[in-house]
């Protein structure tokens, strides 16, 4: 007899209508603890209820967000009311939450605040204990699972932003008994090959799986690791003790890849932007110097001897001829004022005077006779007239009475 084969859809279907009519499921309170917990975008919550033996996933749609009596968070202890049903794409089944009321914290959540109480206390999370992130990295440790999507994740990012990195990959067990100790180890033994910056961290998941980096003893030798750490555990919203105790918190695997690694496109972009800047710099400095160079030139050859004493012959030339030109002046004025003195003299020159019938009467030795009282009788004189001199001897002397009475 041929056996009947069904798709999956089928036997999802199946499997769903079965749930959908057992009275039970349809009005089912669950308690436990919350785990995995995503506020979705779109207003859904999704999370997982929990407890020592078991756990089963659980979804309140936004439409029923009316019922949660208090935002829930990672670790409470709730009462969730609502239906199971199948979701029918993976053929898994979940409790969709109607009403959702706290309970208390759960007891992971309890001791992971107790202990970051603790450790805070000790001043572990103190900023004045954090290493700086060195701002060139050449050497990358990374303590993590060898596969999963966190480790290529991380690789492929740094690898992008600086190809000539080296990476050492410290393949460590992040989840279950002995991760605590595997990651502890990985710390130490990058320590030990002096890698510039640590990278330690997984991908999410629910605060389980996240337990071994809530450990007091990774806790402890992040805090004592004497190579700066960059903690990269889970997802945004996800935080851990080893976040806190941690050099530097990055939200995401990634994060920490951006964060530990400088991007060398943007560090060669800005040294040839300083490339260019400083050559349009030296440049400017030196037009500026030859300037400053020739003008100390044009200074220094107005100041050499050769150039003194051109200018100093220039001007030597300018005065000479300056003076020569006043000269000139001077001599053609007093030649204009000799020639009119000398028609002055001419008009009154005795010769002229002699020319007209007039003499000239002078006495021994050249004396000039202007009066009768400088003559006596006997006395000799002479007479100059036009062609000559007359000797006169004074034989008498007759005075002009109307001069005298005057």
């Amino acid at each position: 007899m041929k056996r009947r084969s069904f798709t999956v859809a089928q036997v999802n279907s199946f499997i769903h209508g079965l749930l959908e009519s057992e009275p039970l499921l349809k009005d089912i309170t669950i308690e436990g603890e919350v785990s995995n917990l995503k506020y979705h975008q779109s207003g859904h919550i999704y999370f997982d209820l929990k407890d020592e033996s078991g756990k089963i996933s659980a979804a309140m749609f936004r439409s029923d967000r009316g019922g949660l009596t208090a935002r829930i968070k990672e670790g409470d202890q709730i009462r969730a009311r609502g239906s199971i049903s199948v979701y029918t794409r993976n053929g898994t089944y979940q409790l969709i939450a109607r009403y959702i009321e706290a309970k208390g914290a759960g007891d992971l959540f309890i001791r992971l605040e107790q202990l970051k109480k603790e450790l805070s206390e000790m001043g572990m999370f103190d900023n004045a204990y954090k290493k700086p992130i060195p701002k060139f990295v050449e050497h990358l440790g990374i303590v993590t699972a060898p596969t999963g999507a966190a480790v290529r994740d991380i690789i492929r990012i740094a690898r992008r932003r600086n190809p000539h990195l080296r990476i050492t990959l410290y393949p460590a067990k992040v989840q279950g008994d002995g991760a605590a100790e595997s990651i502890i180890s990985g710390i130490y033994a990058l320590n030990d090959l002096d890698v510039d910056v640590i990278i330690a961290g997984r991908g999410g998941g629910s605060i389980e799986d996240l337990w071994a980096f809530n450990e007091e003893a990774v806790a402890r030798a992040i805090f004592s690791s004497e190579v700066p750490i960059i903690s990269a555990v889970g997802h945004e919203t996800d935080t851990t003790i080893a976040d806190y105790v941690a050099d530097r918190r990055a939200a995401t695997p990634s994060e920490a890849a951006e964060i530990a690694i400088v991007d060398i496109s943007e560090v060669l972009d800005r040294l040839y932007a300083c490339r260019d800047e400083l050559a349009r710099s030296m440049d400017r400095r030196l037009y500026d110097s030859w300037q400053r160079l020739d003008h100390i030139t044009d200074r220094l050859r107005l100041l050499h001897p050769r150039e003194r004493i051109l200018r100093n012959s220039q001007r030597i030339e300018d005065y000479s001829k300056r003076l020569y030109d006043r000269m000139e002046a001077q001599l053609s004025s007093s030649r204009h004022r000799l020639e009119l003195m000398a028609e002055r003299l001419e008009g009154n020159s005795p010769l002229r005077r002699l020319a007209g019938g007039y003499s000239y009467l002078f006495g021994e030795g050249g004396r000039t006779i202007r009066s009768v009282n400088d003559v006596k009788k006997g006395d000799r004189l002479f007479a100059r007239v036009t062609d000559g001199t007359l000797t006169i001897n004074v034989e008498d002397i007759e005075y002009d009475r109307r001069i005298a009475d005057s």
